[in-house]
């Protein structure tokens, strides 16, 4: 039973994508609360695993797949998955709510609840997955989603660059991930999460581990938008402030980091993963909050704030320290939280004041006090400030780091000054815009509907609630997912009472450096504006000249290999067909014997042969291509009669049949379309299709004598002899192999036929004066109809 409501529940989101366009056409955007009973109801269900989950306990099911491959459609729900699982429903049920109040009135609304619905089902899917073909396939379908979001404005050249550089780069790094799930499989022999995580002694030995973890760190980089992989991330934000608030809270951008954190007992405790996590992670944390200080947009800010995040997260996952899993895993809820909140509140902001420009806003707090007070919420959460589950985080950051060697230290003091940024960015977002001096705003400001502020109230206060109440938080949410990282029971106690000693004292100096970016923001603006300008390109432009390049690669090669020209296509394709049929007898010697010249031959036999060989000799000899087709005709009757002779009438019958069709039809083609009437090579052409061709027929006769000299299976023909009357129920033995045994292949082979005569047909009506594309510059060329246009 268990079983079957857990893919109930992994499919409900798909469920409600396909009704949404119906709800939101004859509700309009109130169809909201009725979609958001699916995500809400597969958080319940994940709820009810919470008692089982934090006592240390996994829960596992599916369904066999292909049980000879070992593939199977499983999930996994352990501390982690869970948790993930509960972020995804939950933080989902409200965006559900959000977009609509959000996308009210949107013609579109319908669309979007759609892609948003699939786009959640994908990430539910991705988290818990057992199998490494299930990971896989949600992997890219979140890829898939995200990018039908992204774009979804596609009127907008700038929506639709941004949702294929999303695709690109995230699509990308998919590969890279099969690829190391290909190596994961043949390294460890298993193909579920749940078993590999028993073998990682041997995966770390094994002399493929480096490959593997470098393709398995290539799909999560991009994935998590990693420096220098990050530029999709930014420009994601061309999407609707729903997607915006989804995507960077719970869902796509933390697939990456999610799978670093499962894959940690596996692939972790090497000196390649203590590298190269710390220092990818922390290079991404410090170039985000630097690119976020020179933004002015709320959701650029956002953004860059939570590359940072990311990187923060993955520095932590590399780093060997027994508090820093715990740290990340506090982090990630926290961030989870705040971001979703800050992202809905920039929304509100832009959607009720009319602009999203940090320097044109400001006295928002009397006009919108609901939303104030969730902003301010949040950003005491970010900035990691007492009672707050931020706090925690903070806190358990600065305990793992701060371990006295001298790598510790310069990982504290880049999660120092990362968080001071982030506290001074938080600020930036959640206050400033809601004090001082009222400032007017292209719309008159006021308080939004409550399907808008109803999502970052319930998340801010989640950041409070669980900051006061960690025991419980710990219990059910941190502890359990602290043990799946780990791969080890690990208790967290951290308590948003503050503690005398070094971490208390980092977290002070982070805020005293964030209360004096704050102030200084708008400076440190333009300061950081002329250092990018200072610098030059980024990735984000590379990703433009790397596109460019790779069309103009394709194209020039596309030239050299598909000039036009069906002769040379000919010719290469028999070419490599007559060295594949003749280097290997040269390479291996394998050389058939010298057939025998059989005796008592009739004469009737060397006739036809002498007729094939005459009609072979008309074809090379004959002035015009319509000749050369009836010529090449008398080989073809020749062969049919020759198979006659030799007891395959079936086989002779068909060759009859095909002869004529070919020579009929390649007729009329010919006489249509009035090609060149004779073959003007020049000599030097001819002798090398010439030889060409005679290497071909000599590879063919030497392949065939070849096989002939190999003792006679007769398994198939004894299969066939005794089961195609029993199962097919026809005595003639060939009619039922092609028909039945064989009827798939059949019925390719008629559709071959179909699609060929129909493209003749075309090919003969546009050359008899069909149908004509008007010339470009006739002026009297109607201008296509709408819908016309491609």
């Amino acid at each position: 039973m268990i079983a079957q409501l857990t893919l109930v529940c992994l499919f409900l989101p798909f469920v409600a994508a396909l009704a949404a366009p119906v709800l939101t056409r004859h509700l309009g955007h109130r169809a909201a609360w009725l979609l958001c009973l699916a995500p809400a109801l597969s958080f319940l269900f994940f709820t009810g695993f919470l008692p089982e989950v934090s006592a240390g306990e996994v829960v596992t099911g599916g369904y066999a797949w292909a049980p000879s491959f070992n593939l199977s459609f499983s999930w996994f729900l352990d501390g982690l998955s869970l948790t993930f699982a509960l972020l995804i429903t939950g933080i989902g049920t409200l965006i559900v709510l959000y977009a609509g109040g959000y996308m009210k009135g949107h013609p579109q609304q319908g669309r979007f609840f759609s892609f948003i619905l699939l786009f959640m089902g994908a990430m539910l899917g991705l988290v818990v997955s057992d199998s490494f073909l299930m990971l896989f396939v949600y992997w890219e379908l979140t890829s898939i989603t995200s990018f039908l979001l992204i774009g979804f404005d596609h009127q907008r050249a700038a929506a639709r660059r941004a949702a294929l550089q999303a695709l690109v780069i995230t699509g990308g790094g998919g590969l890279l991930l099969l690829a190391g799930l290909i190596f994961l499989w043949n390294v460890s022999g298993v193909t579920q999460l749940s078993l590999l995580v028993h073998f990682g002694e041997g995966v770390r030995e094994s002399p493929f581990y480096l490959a593997t973890l470098l393709l398995i760190l290539g799909g999560c980089f991009t994935k998590s938008a990693q420096f220098p992989f990050h530029a999709w991330l930014p420009n994601a934000m061309e999407a609707p402030t729903p997607v915006s608030a989804y995507l960077h809270s719970a869902t796509m951008v933390k697939a990456g980091v999610y799978l670093l954190m499962r894959l940690n007992p596996v692939l972790g405790g090497t000196p390649a993963w203590e590298i190269l996590l710390p220092f990818a992670g922390g290079i991404t944390l410090i170039a985000g909050t630097f690119l976020g200080l020179r933004q002015s947009d709320l959701k650029l800010m956002l953004a860059y704030t939570t590359m940072a995040s990311l990187g923060l997260l993955v520095m932590l996952t590399g780093f060997d320290t027994p508090h820093a899993v715990t740290a990340a895993v506090l982090y990630l809820v926290a961030h989870s939280l705040f971001k979703g909140a800050l992202f809905m509140v920039a929304g509100i902001i832009d959607h009720e004041a009319g602009t999203r420009d940090v320097t044109r806003l400001g006295g928002l707090a009397k006009a919108m006090p609901v939303t104030f007070a969730a902003a301010l919420l949040a950003a005491l959460s970010m900035g990691g400030l007492p009672l707050f589950f931020g706090f925690l985080a903070k806190e358990e950051i600065y305990y793992a780091l701060a371990g006295g060697n001298p790598r510790a230290l310069l990982f504290c003091g880049v999660a120092i000054l990362g968080n001071a940024l982030m506290f001074a960015l938080a600020f930036a977002v959640g206050l400033k815009p809601f004090v001082g001096r009222p400032v007017e705003t292209p719309k008159p400001a006021h308080e939004g509907p409550l399907l808008l502020w109803l999502g970052p109230v319930a998340l801010a206060a989640l950041g409070l609630l669980a900051g006061l109440f960690s025991p419980v938080a710990h219990r059910f949410i941190s502890s359990p997912m602290a043990s799946a990282v780990q791969g080890e029971p690990v208790t967290v106690t951290i308590s948003t009472v503050p503690h005398l000693g070094v971490p208390l004292l980092l977290s002070l100096l982070t805020v005293a450096l964030g209360l004096l970016v704050y102030t200084q923001i708008d400076r440190l603006r333009g300061l950081m504006q002329q250092m990018v300008e200072a610098i030059g390109p980024g990735p984000d432009r590379g990703f433009d000249a790397a596109l460019a390049g790779l069309v103009r690669l394709s194209v020039r090669i596309t030239r050299l290999i598909q000039p036009g020209r069906l002769d040379l296509y000919m010719t290469a394709t028999f070419l490599i067909l007559a060295a594949t049929l003749l280097v290997p007898p040269f390479v291996y010697g394998e050389w058939p014997a010298v057939p025998a010249m059989p005796a008592g031959v009739p004469i009737h036999e060397w006739a036809f042969v002498a007729i094939a060989l005459l009609g072979l000799v008309a074809v090379l000899r004959a002035q015009n291509r319509l000749t050369a087709i009836v010529s090449l005709g008398i080989q073809g009757f020749a062969v049919a009669v020759i198979f006659l002779l030799f007891g395959a009438p079936d086989l002779s019958f068909t060759q009859f049949m095909v002869e004529t069709l070919s020579v009929v039809i390649l007729a009329l083609a010919i006489t249509r379309l009035s090609l060149t009437p004779s073959d003007r090579r020049p000599l030097g052409q001819m002798l090398m299709d010439g030889t060409i061709a005679v290497a071909c027929g000599l590879g063919f006769t030497l392949l065939l004598l070849k096989t002939t000299e190999g003792v006679f299976d007769a398994r198939l023909t004894e299969f066939f002899n005794a089961y195609s009357k029993v199962i097919a129920h026809g005595a003639n033995v060939v009619n039922v192999i092609i028909v039945d045994f064989r009827g798939t292949d059949t019925l390719g082979e008629i559709a071959v036929v179909m699609v060929t005569g129909l493209a003749i047909l075309a090919v003969i009506r546009i050359r008899a004066g069909g149908p004509q594309r008007p010339a470009d510059n006739d002026p009297d060329a109607a201008e296509p109809q709408a819908g016309e246009r491609s």
